[in-house]
């Protein structure tokens, strides 16, 4: 990089060897499906936690059940330490469910596209096939079709989205 009143340096953009030999390490790293499939996990884990988070916050019972009955009869300590502890624990279960769907979905979407050496819809289409029927064999068969063919219409709605053109 150079700036008004400097001399522009060799190399890369104005690196240093070893500048270019540690560019070159991170962006191997990005495109090795393993590293992308770790930190799609990890960025579903944060995304899930909050949205958990959130939605574990607009649920709350009301003194109208009988559930909301026994809550209301509690010392107000105790309601706020059951509270937090709910969200917590449905923060915790939100994120590894987000965790596992980017994570699988992620690494199946790069490898297919290693293995094709292409880049289109039809990654799409069958990582997510291949997503939502592994997230949904433990109900059968039926599910495992209608997760396959629901995640495949969902993921390559979003790919289909994310490739049109800008308004540039």
């Amino acid at each position: 990089m150079s700036f008004a009143g400097m001399a522009p340096q060799a190399g890369l953009g104005g690196m240093n060897e070893q500048e270019q030999k540690y560019a070159k390490m991170i962006q191997s790293g990005m495109e090795s499906c393993v590293v992308k499939t770790i930190m799609a996990g990890g960025i579903g884990f944060a995304l899930g936690g909050a949205f958990g988070l959130f939605m574990s916050s607009m649920s709350y019972d009301t003194p109208l059940t009988p559930q909301g009955q026994a809550i209301a009869n509690l010392p107000v300590r105790e309601q706020i330490r059951r509270g937090f502890k709910d969200m917590g624990s449905r923060s915790y279960s939100s994120a590894k469910n987000f965790a596992l769907v980017g994570a699988v979905f992620s690494g199946t979407e790069c490898c297919i596209e290693s293995l094709r050496a292409k880049s289109d819809l039809t990654n799409s289409v069958v990582s997510g096939c291949i997503t939502g029927g592994v997230l949904a064999r433990n109900a059968g068969p039926q599910a495992a079709l209608l997760g396959c063919g629901g995640f495949a219409a969902f993921s390559t709605a979003i790919d289909a989205y994310m490739r049109m053109p800008g308004d540039s």
